[in-house]
């Protein structure tokens, strides 16, 4: 491993599970952890989510030859510029966000000169804060490297191998194709559930008590997504517009002919899309991106 020390600037379910992936995975290397928030630091101190818990930013990073900032996106470049004071001329910086252009630039204009090199796990749950990391969140997850022009190539495989040693799959790719890519299969599906939840919560005729306790599996999975972090989802809305737009445009189009389809009564149309969309999920399944039991491996009474 190319990294001896790794400085955590963000203690939430991500940066929490890198400390704790690297203390299983990677036992000589030395973790720093710091957080703005007291309370969080006082439970990831509690949790042994990094070797050492500091009290600034400036500290976490001190001897640090890579530092991951695991913050909101919107966030991003007031973090780095804290910590610049006690940054190693030679460390390299990266993040965890799911907007690369955005945190692209706004970690360039914050550390000018400095080895900057943006990455996203692709990998989370609905829950956050210093007690919902684990270990084991990024095994056979992608994680995505996002290497400016003119990246160091010696950095960027340092980078990889490092996500590689948690458990990661990697993938290397420009941001703009990254925020396009992810506008699809993250941030609109995201938008639908916290927009569906809001809708089924705001029905007069439907009783918050009755949306809760009828809840069928389709709708009781769009919760699940929609309990994620609102400020992070915030950010990443705000800082990836332009993507988000172009896939919402794309998909208001299709959804508008769904609409048509339905109103006429065309059950050839629903059927070709149904069919179609059930082969995306097998294919999902099929490489280990969800689980293939069903009710997606949930347990039930009496299992094991």
């Amino acid at each position: 491993m190319s990294f001896r020390h790794v400085a955590i600037i963000g203690l939430g379910l991500i940066g929490g599970s890198i400390g704790l992936a690297v203390r299983e995975h990677l036992p000589g290397v030395t973790t720093t952890g710091y957080d703005n928030d007291p309370d969080v630091r006082r439970r990831a101190a509690e949790r042994g989510l990094a070797d050492r818990i500091c009290e600034s930013s400036i500290e976490a990073v001190a001897g640090a030859d890579l530092v991951i900032l695991c913050v909101p996106v919107g966030a991003m470049g007031e973090a780095a510029r804290a910590l610049v004071p006690g940054l190693s001329p030679d460390a390299l910086v990266s993040d965890v966000g799911s907007s690369k252009q955005a945190t692209g630039r706004m970690l360039a204009e914050a550390l000018p000169g400095r080895a900057v090199i943006p990455a996203h796990p692709v990998a989370g749950t609905e829950n956050s804060g210093p007690d919902a990391g684990f270990a084991t969140l990024f095994y056979h997850r992608w994680c995505i490297v996002t290497p400016p022009e003119g990246a160091d190539p010696a950095k960027v495989a340092a980078l990889v191998e490092f996500w590689r040693a948690l458990g990661a799959m990697v993938d290397t790719m420009g941001p703009e194709h990254h925020d396009r890519v992810l506008a699809v299969t993250s941030h609109i599906p995201h938008l639908i559930a916290y927009t569906i939840v809001g809708t089924a919560s705001d029905l007069e005729e439907v009783t918050r008590s009755e949306v809760i306790k009828y809840s069928a599996g389709g709708f009781r999975d769009f919760t699940r997504i929609a309990a994620s972090d609102p400020t992070m989802w915030r950010d990443v809305f705000l800082n990836n517009r332009e993507a988000v737009l172009e896939m919402l445009d794309r998909f208001l189009t299709d959804f508008a002919m769904m609409r048509e389809a339905i109103r006429a009564s065309d059950g050839q149309t629903l059927f070709d899309l149904f069919t179609r969309t059930r082969e995306i999920r097998r294919s999902i399944v099929a490489i280990g991106q969800d689980d293939a039991r069903a009710d997606f491996g949930r347990k039930h009474n009496g299992d094991g």
